[in-house]
């Protein structure tokens, strides 16, 4: 293995010390190569340093204007930094460069929902749906996201793939019961998911104050 394979399975084996040591390496021995300073980038990110972090990151753009996967770490730096507008800006940059897979979509919606834009966030959050059905987050977040617009028969279908995926999820019951009680008559329905989502998660308060105001009012 070379250094970087060496310290990727470092970081699998959760040997944070080793992994920083094989990056290093990696870096030394190939100081123009890009892949070296991405990897020491997502360590530093685990590490809570996130300057050091960001500067590697950018060093590795730098080296390669076009490396996907350097935009998309340092966009996922920023993402939990809550510099929304900046790592946006730098997924929208991954996919560009055609980073594969279904993730930059839906941190692009992510994105846009946390800058109050969700009616933009939907297509990215559909995309990243399509690009992999089995998406729990991606499909929960675009769920959620057509809920909150009123769109409520193109909504239940998205949660109930959840639960189709993950029957005990306790939010895609929660989120599925609201449906029912806001937009049909289904109320044996609403109650019965959001029973299930404090069952399944006891803190879920919520889901249990709509029940209880249900039943309430059913009495």
């Amino acid at each position: 293995m070379n250094y970087n394979e060496i310290g990727i399975q470092a970081i699998q084996d959760g040997k944070t010390e080793e992994a920083v040591e094989a990056f290093t390496n990696a870096i030394e021995a190939e100081p123009e190569n890009p892949l070296g300073y991405i990897n020491f980038g997502h360590v530093l990110t685990s590490m809570d340093e996130i300057e050091r972090a960001e500067r590697f990151f950018q060093k590795a753009i730098t080296l390669d204007e076009t490396s996907a996967t350097a935009y998309y770490g340092l966009a996922n730096l920023y993402f939990n930094e809550e510099r929304f507008e900046e790592a946006l800006k730098l997924y929208e940059k991954a996919v560009h460069y055609n980073l594969e897979g279904a993730d930059a979509h839906f941190m692009m919606g992510k994105c846009l929902e946390r800058l109050g834009q969700a009616k933009l966030a939907l297509p990215y959050l559909q995309r990243a749906v399509e690009l992999d059905e089995s998406d729990v987050p991606a499909r929960m977040s675009y769920g959620v996201s057509l809920a909150s617009m009123e769109l409520f028969e193109l909504a239940e279908p998205q949660f109930l793939k959840v639960l189709q995926l993950e029957p005990d999820h306790s939010d895609a019951h929660y989120n599925l019961g609201v449906l029912y009680a806001v937009s049909t008559n289904r109320t044996a329905d609403a109650m019965h998911h959001l029973e299930q989502a404090f069952i399944l998660d006891e803190e879920n308060e919520m889901a249990r104050y709509a029940y209880d105001m249900i039943k309430t009012n059913l009495q």
